[in-house]
């Protein structure tokens, strides 16, 4: 039996994605110009992880012509939170505060960085506080 195919985004799938989601609708051959000169793949390499992405659900495909022309299906926000979700699952028990930690734990946090943090959680707090407040009337 194959190995079960992984949902998350391989280096090759997510550049191919940052070219789709900031090109949108590209054939295989505009993908391939617009590889990054660091990290160029060829043709084939992309048309395969194209594939790949499309079996995978991140991409669509429509005919034009002989061609197929791809497009992102899955906005790179949610792709985002998806890999989010999959790293805390893994690495962090699916405990956001042990990510945090880990995060906050690093060196290379700027204070700008951490104003930020701060900001996000005590919305974050506000926004929790409303949503488990009791309704007047309803005690």
């Amino acid at each position: 039996m194959p190995p079960k195919r992984s949902n998350t985004l391989t280096e090759a799938e997510l550049r191919i994605m940052r070219i789709l989601w900031e090109r949108g609708e590209s054939l295989v051959s505009e993908l391939v110009a617009a590889m990054p000169e660091s990290t160029p793949l060829a043709y084939t390499s992309v048309l395969t992880t194209v594939r790949i992405l499309e079996q995978k659900g991140y991409v669509r495909h429509r005919q034009e012509g002989r061609a197929f022309v791809y497009r992102p299906c899955i906005a790179e926000n949610d792709a985002s939170r998806s890999e989010i979700r999959h790293m805390l699952d893994r690495f962090f028990g699916n405990s956001p505060e042990r990510l945090l930690l880990a995060l906050l734990g690093d060196e290379d946090v700027s204070h700008e960085e951490l104003q930020r943090l701060k900001a996000a959680i005590a919305q974050a707090e506000s926004a929790a506080t409303e949503e488990n407040a009791i309704p007047k009337g309803r005690k």
